[in-house]
C-alpha cells in the first residue's frame, strides 16, 4: 500500500465513524418527545458551558480528529467501548445520563488538575 491509500483508508474509516455517531445521535433523538429533549437540552446546556470553562478548544479538537487519517476512528471506537461497558455497568440508563456521566466526569477531572 502506499501512503496515499493509507490515507484515503483512514479519511474512509473516519467517515465511517462520522455517520455511526450521527445516526446514533438521531436514532437517541427520535425515540424521546419534544417536551423530553428540551428539558435533557437544558440540563446538558449547562453543562456543555461548564465544560467549556476547562476545555474551551474542545470543539476544534474535534474537527481536527476528522481531519487527521485513522485519528476519529480510533477515538470514536475508544468512545463507543467506553458507552458499551457504561450501559453494561449501567442497566437502564439512556444516552442521556451517559452523556451526562461523561461531562461530569471529565469537568470533575479538569478541576482535580487544577488544584
Amino acid at each position: 500500500m502506499s501512503y496515499e491509500e493509507i490515507f484515503i483508508l483512514g479519511w474512509q474509516l473516519n467517515l465511517i465513524m462520522f455517520f455511526i455517531n450521527f445516526t446514533l445521535a438521531l436514532r437517541t433523538m427520535s425515540s424521546k418527545t419534544k417536551e423530553q429533549l428540551y428539558e435533557e437540552n437544558k440540563i446538558l446546556t449547562e453543562l456543555k458551558e461548564e465544560f467549556d470553562k476547562y476545555y474551551p478548544y474542545r470543539k476544534y479538537e474535534t474537527m481536527a480528529t476528522y481531519l487527521v487519517p485513522f485519528t476519529a476512528f480510533f477515538r470514536m471506537g475508544y468512545r463507543f467501548l467506553e458507552m458499551i461497558s457504561f450501559f453494561g455497568k449501567n442497566r437502564d440508563c439512556t444516552m442521556f445520563d451517559y452523556m451526562i456521566y461523561k461531562y461530569q466526569s471529565d469537568i470533575d477531572l479538569a478541576k482535580n488538575r487544577l488544584k
